[in-house]
This record gives structure tokens, sequence and C-alpha cells, in this order.
């Protein structure tokens, strides 16, 4: 009798966000499903695979793999349910999908760590407690910080109803990072490393428009204006409409990619027609960073740092970039300005007056 490769499924952390491990003795047949399998990830340095949280689809996952091999869910089978009031209260309050994702996830680990107790009875010192355990085990951000506090506060406030005060948590003091930024040439050598003319018309969109993951993956053919030369992004960050500058190169990149690919609805699009995911598009730009050889760490979100930095540097004003970045606050496009290079090429460095070598 052949006994099937097992493979056993855990919760944990990648990178500060909740995922779901994957993890199996070598066998070629599970790994060339997971190279396929456009929401897994591999890690050399772990040698172990992982799919984020919000991605992971148990039924998806179990139809893959569950006639190859002996699927362990068991320590994804000890949380909690979630209560539908909590779910119910964020739909009804409106909230975005990638939001409801985030406080769920965030949400489900909190109702674990206390799983012996009982949720109405906890106390804002043991939310405390739970949060100071996090920061020391997992050093989680201070941006993560403040979104498990949000979800564990929308509990208790939103959906029990109880005044603000209640649970009084300290917040964590905010921290002043600067965003990566490629320059120009780097954009430039992406592009030409992206051989696929889908790949490299979702990086031109992306620094071209300043996007957003999900704002690229949300565009649809009828939102291409090329008459007024303007792109219209629907319910972004917010869900608030706005539109950006329709670049004349980019939208010739984008007729050449329409002839060739022939999208139906989306811009871009998965297979048979699906909407393409977040999780393709960060693979995408990647791969292409890989291919051009920049050392730089490469995201999808670098590509909208750099666009907003490079208006900043020709002479942009800060108004249309936050305009055009969707921002609510001036305060939050001010960030750029730190790291646009006219801040320093206007003045001359005492060190160029310097003599380092005998003469």
């Amino acid at each position: 009798m052949t006994t099937l490769p097992q493979i056993i499924l855990s919760e944990g952390f990648h990178n500060e966000k909740p995922v779901v491990f994957i993890d199996f003795d070598f066998d070629w047949s599970i790994v060339r499903i997971m190279r396929e399998y456009s929401s897994a990830t591999y890690v050399p340095n772990k040698k172990r695979w992982y799919i984020l949280k919000s991605y992971f689809q148990l039924n998806e996952f179990l139809n893959l793999f569950g006639n190859r091999s002996a699927v362990d869910v068991s320590s994804l089978m000890k949380f909690r349910k979630i209560p539908d009031e909590y779910i119910n209260t964020l739909i009804i309050k409106n909230y975005s999908k990638n939001t409801i994702k985030t406080y769920v996830n965030y949400f489900e680990d909190f109702m674990e760590y206390y799983a012996d107790k009982d949720l109405e009875n906890i106390i804002s010192d043991e939310i405390n407690s739970y949060i100071l355990d996090l920061i020391k085990r997992n050093n989680i951000s201070t941006s993560q910080q403040n979104q498990r506090i949000n979800s564990i506060k929308f509990y208790y406030e939103k959906v029990l109803g109880r005044a603000s005060e209640y649970y009084y948590i300290e917040r964590p003091r905010p921290e002043r990072k600067l965003p990566d930024v490629l320059s120009k040439k780097e954009i430039s050598a992406l592009l030409r490393a992206s051989t696929n003319i889908k790949h490299k018309t979702i990086i031109a969109l992306i620094y071209s428009c300043g996007l957003r993951r999900s704002e690229t993956i949300n565009i649809k053919i009828s939102d291409i204006d090329s008459e007024r030369m303007l792109i219209k992004i629907r319910g972004a960050k917010g869900k608030k409409d706005r539109y950006v500058q329709l670049s004349p190169n980019l939208l010739a990149l984008l007729r050449s990619y329409h002839q060739a690919e022939k999208p139906l609805t989306w811009i871009f699009e998965g297979r048979h027609g699906k909407q393409y995911s977040e999780m393709s598009i960060y693979k995408v730009v990647k791969n292409a960073a890989k291919n051009a050889g920049i050392k730089k760490r490469v995201y999808p979100h670098i590509l909208r740092h750099s666009f907003a930095t490079h208006h900043l540097e020709q002479g942009t004003d800060l108004r249309y970039i936050q305009e055009w970045l969707g921002h609510d606050s001036s305060k939050t496009t001010e960030i750029y300005t730190h790291v646009s290079n006219n801040n320093f090429i206007k003045f001359k460095n005492p060190f160029d007056d310097i003599t380092i070598n005998d003469e």
C-alpha cells in the first residue's frame, strides 16, 4: 500500500503578515503544483512555503492536494469561530474588503490567544499584554500594532457598543520611516527586463499613475478615457473615486498590450478572464527586479513612492501629487519632500572643499 506524502498546514507570520505555512518532506509532485499555484510563495532560507492568510482558501487547497497527499489541518481547526456580529458590523459600516480581511485575521489571532477566556470579560490590561507579547515575539511594526488594536477595539466598541474609554489602550509612539524610491534609470531597467507585454504594462501603469496594487487590479477597460487622457480609479482607499493622468507613452503601451492579450473586462485578467490578483502583481514586480539585477528591495508600492518623488523632483506642485495619490491629508504626501533630492542638490557639501589626497 502506497503512503501518501503528508502536508502540514499551520498559521504564523512572515514579514509581519499573517500567513498559512505549508510544510512537507520534499516531493517533486507537490513542488510542481506549488510552483504553479499563484498564491504560494517559497522562502529559501526557511525552506518552506506559505500563503498569505487573506488569500488562503482551504477548500481550494484541498481540491489541489487532497488526492495527492494527506493534508493535516488540525492546527487550523483549533481557532474559535469569529462572532457573526463582528463581520456583519464591518459590512454594515461599509468597511473595504481589505480592511475586513485584516480586522478578521487580527481578531481571530486575539481570540486564539485568549482561547480559554470569555471575550466579553477580557480587560484592557490583558489586551495590552497581548500586544506587548506580539512586539516581543514577532517585533511587529507600529502600523501593525495600531491595526491590531483597532480590530480589537472594534469588537468592544462597535459590536458590543461599549464606550470608547472602556478599554484604554496605550498607542505606540509613531515611527517616521522614509519610503524607498527607485531612480528613473532603475524604473527603465525594470521595464526593459520585462519581456512579457502584460508584465511590462503592469509595471508601467503602476509607476505612471502612482497606483496601489488593489487599484491596479480593479481598473476596467471602460475606465480608460483616451480622449480626455485620464484613467478613472474606482473605489480606492476610503472607497473614493479619483482620476489620474494618462501618459501618451502609457496609452501607446496599453494599446499594444490590448491588441496582444485582448482582455475583455478588466485591464489585467488572469485565467478564464478572471480579475488579476494582487499576489500576481507582487510576483511580476519581484521577478522584473531580479531580471534587471536591481539589488534594492523592490515591491509594487515602491513604484508609487517613486512616482510621487520623481514628480516632486521635477517641480510638480504637492497639491496635484496629493490628488493623484488619493491622500486625504497633505501631511501624508509631504513625506516625499524628505526623500526628494531637491533638498540636497542645491546645496554644496562642505566635504567637497576638503583635500583627501596628497598633491
